[in-house]
């Protein structure tokens, strides 16, 4: 960029250039004054004022569903593919999700890693209660008793795992779409 000044360099002379002051609603500084914009705020603090639930069962009821526990103590893998395909909302699949936990078992023996990530996530996206303690210290220290209640929380939720997130959207739309709509009535008419 050609300058005028032959120096090469552009000298003001008091206070720096007025930057123009446009609506943004990013939350990013539109001058050195800081100010923000307040949409963003607001949202915020609405989020953070949400309180969390509790789980729907506690971390030990792993007996309450036989057949789960079962599952996920001879083959975790399959558990936790389930949990996780339904966590991310169909993004990746149940059989991807269970062999890269069995793969991460096999080859660092700390699968407990990884799961504990899902546990954190799904805990976000429900707004349940950190509880009994830190995500990965519960996965660490009870890896298929986590596994079980994240398994039974989802299923209290609604949710079919053994359908995987695709046949659960299916399903929610087939029940809506056979929901009747009551007619619209409109004032000085009679049904």
């Amino acid at each position: 960029m050609a300058s005028l000044n032959p120096s090469g360099y552009e000298k003001f002379s008091g206070s720096p250039p007025k930057q123009r002051q446009e609506a943004a609603t990013t939350g990013i500084p539109l001058s050195s004054s800081n100010q923000y914009s307040t949409e963003s705020c607001e949202t915020n603090t609405r989020l953070q004022t949400k309180t969390r639930v509790p789980w729907s069962s506690g971390l030990c009821d792993c007996f309450s569903d036989w057949r789960n526990c079962c599952i996920t103590c001879w083959c975790p893998c399959v558990t936790f593919g389930q949990i996780a395909e339904i966590v991310d909302k169909g993004s990746s699949s149940c059989g991807v999700n269970g062999a890269l936990y069995t793969l991460i078992a096999c080859v660092t023996g700390c699968a407990c890693c990884y799961s504990c990530f899902y546990r954190s996530k799904m805990r976000q996206q429900y707004m349940l209660k950190k509880h009994p303690c830190g995500d990965c210290l519960v996965h660490c220290c009870c890896e298929y008793c986590a596994l079980c209640q994240e398994y039974r929380e989802l299923k209290t939720r609604g949710y079919d795992l053994s359908i995987g997130w695709h046949g659960n959207m299916e399903k929610r739309s087939r029940e809506v779409a056979m929901t009747p709509i009551p007619p619209v009535v409109e004032e000085g008419m009679s049904r």
